[in-house]
């Protein structure tokens, strides 16, 4: 058994010591009295949640900045996904350990991922002892081997940790027909697995899927076909009728709001008091870095409060508060990991941040200055599952991953 002890931190506005057993929160109490593998010294710092990235393409940081500004569909078909057709399983690999130091720097330890050579991202995660549900991700036009080889692997897959899942990711409705749809929805129930796929991110998807499918929105389409429920997530969500909402919170889906993404593309602003009003599930997510262009979750919290206030024009929509939960409670809530908070019995996921920051001072409201403060400078460690992922700053083998994946951008 391993243990780190954590001495006079600052746990919402109380100094406490927390005791770190293995991957559990142990004890929160004051003046903790035992002998420690590993001792943290907590004066002038906070432990807080860390974040958990609800929707990514992780490998997309060998595309950061390629194709920039230009419309949805035409940066997807003529620059995307001709350059990710080139990308070989060595490729997503670094391209993940690279995603995986940005999160880890800017205090994430967890993402749900969308993307190929799922073999390759294992690996990386593997490898760095970050939490992910790794997304074998479906497109109809990738032909029926393909189809079959990776739902073969779903029906097989075994995890080496329990830091690991896998997720069914169909990519879109414009991507996957019905029938496809509804057998990876069947793989999904009978594995238990989560079910993730792209949701209404613009108004040509739902205007296109209204046009075929009888005036049926995306959200209804899918309904129709009987692919929602509590086990769903569907990213971005940006483009909803009230029935929608209705239908989303009834079947219990998880929406992951990107809103830098969404901004950057142009796709349009997510609907917070529709949302708020039907008590949908909402998480936070930073999409790919070739449409965003980094993995901040600190950036998608304040620029989700301030699209909403600005959007619909109320300086009270969207609290820091709420935003918060939506990048840290909401996501280990909806994956069933026990986590999101710092709490006895719970997974040893956190923060360390100093609050002598600049940007922490004064600090009337951390939550609030995290929201609209922060940057990634004030996170000093950054533990998951007990094991520190980075102190003082100090990402072991950083130096090598970014090497390599420099010599692997194409």
């Amino acid at each position: 058994m391993k243990t780190i002890l954590i001495k006079n931190i600052s746990l919402k506005n109380r100094i406490v010591d927390i005791l770190i057993e293995d991957n559990i929160f142990k004890q929160i109490d004051q003046n903790i009295v035992v002998k420690a593998d590993k001792v943290i010294d907590g004066t002038n710092k906070a432990i807080i949640q860390p974040f958990y990235n609800m929707h990514t393409h992780s490998s997309m940081t060998l595309l950061r900045g390629y194709g920039d500004d230009m419309r949805l569909f035409q940066w997807l078909s003529e620059y995307i996904w001709p350059q990710e057709a080139k990308l070989t399983a060595e490729d997503i690999y670094n391209g993940t350990r690279l995603a995986i130091v940005e999160m880890i720097r800017s205090g994430t330890v967890f993402f749900l991922d969308m993307y190929w050579h799922h073999e390759a991202i294992i690996r990386a995660v593997e490898e760095m002892k970050v939490r992910a549900s790794v997304g074998i991700t479906f497109i109809e036009e990738r032909g029926k081997t393909e189809i079959e080889n990776n739902i073969n692997f779903i029906n097989n897959f075994k995890p080496s940790t329990d830091l690991i899942t896998i997720n069914v990711a169909p990519h879109a409705i414009y991507t996957v027909g019905k029938d496809l749809y509804q057998e990876l929805f069947k793989v999904a129930k009978e594995n238990n697995l989560k079910f993730n796929t792209h949701l209404s991110e613009t108004a040509k998807e739902v205007k296109d899927c209204r046009e075929a499918n009888n005036n049926l929105t995306p959200t209804e389409y899918l309904e129709s076909i009987g692919v929602l429920d509590h086990n769903t997530i569907a990213a971005h969500c940006v483009h909803l009728t009230e029935h929608d909402a209705e239908i989303l919170s009834s079947k219990g889906v998880t929406l992951v709001h990107n809103p830098c993404a969404n901004m950057k593309l142009a796709s349009g602003a997510f609907n917070v008091p529709l949302i708020n009003k039907y008590n949908c599930k909402v998480c936070l997510g930073t999409d790919g870095t070739s449409s965003n262009n980094n993995l901040s979750m600190m950036e998608e919290m304040k620029f989700a409060a301030l699209l909403a206030k600005v959007s619909y024009n109320d300086t009270a929509l969207l609290s820091a508060n709420q935003v918060f939960a939506w990048a840290t409670k909401n996501g280990p809530s909806a994956m069933g990991i026990n986590s999101g908070s710092i709490k006895e019995g719970k997974l040893a996921d956190c923060l360390i941040v100093d609050l002598n920051s600049d940007r922490l001072i004064p600090n009337h409201n951390l939550i609030s200055n995290w929201v609209y403060s922060a940057d990634s400078r004030c996170i000093e460690t950054v533990i998951c599952n007990g094991n520190i992922l980075m102190e003082d700053r100090i990402i072991p083998n950083e130096a090598e991953i970014l090497e390599k994946a420099k010599r692997t951008i194409i």
